[in-house]
């Protein structure tokens, strides 16, 4: 690691890339995309770069047009024969964290992962609410088709109610 006269200190960090699938880059790039298999990857970074800017450096570095949203920076710890992974938050340093655990990366690691199944977080604000648009229109469709049933179901009952019951 370097420090800057402005206080600000720079070096490099090792991330190794655990994708489920090969992610999308552009065609006729000219880079291969990262591959799924654990590649290890090496980026120079500063102290101030927080764990969403390390997430857009590697995927712009691999030309992946995906949105950053759908990954997450994980620390991963070794201590005492465990291993422990840790989602990082977006406003997290990693050169930081390297610096604090020191350089040996069997303590600390850095791993670039897709979110997984299911967790919202990998959707804007304006899809989530148009989701819950959709979701609200179904259930008053649905609402409407159940009253309009159970009317017709009463209307009947009525009916058959009404000749049972005919006074003399």
């Amino acid at each position: 690691m370097t420090l800057n006269s402005n206080g600000i200190y720079t070096g490099f960090i090792k991330v190794q890339m655990e994708l489920c699938r090969s992610p999308q880059t552009p065609p006729n790039s000219g880079k291969p995309a990262p591959s799924s298999n654990g590649c290890m990857n090496t980026l120079h970074i500063s102290s101030t770069n927080t764990v969403g800017e390390v997430i857009e450096a590697l995927l712009k570095k691999f030309l992946v047009t995906e949105s950053p949203a759908k990954f997450a920076l994980y620390k991963r710890c070794h201590r005492e024969d465990q291993v422990y992974a840790c989602k990082l938050a977006d406003r997290e340093h990693p050169l930081y964290l390297r610096l604090v655990a020191g350089p040996r990366t069997d303590t600390l690691s850095f791993v670039l992962r897709e979110h997984e199944i299911g967790e919202w977080e990998a959707f804007s604000l304006p899809e989530l609410q148009n989701f819950l648009r959709i979701l609200d229109k179904e259930e008053d469709d649905q609402l409407q088709n159940l009253k309009k049933r159970y009317a017709a179901y009463r209307q009947k009952l009525e009916e058959a109610l009404s000749e049972v019951w005919k006074p003399d």
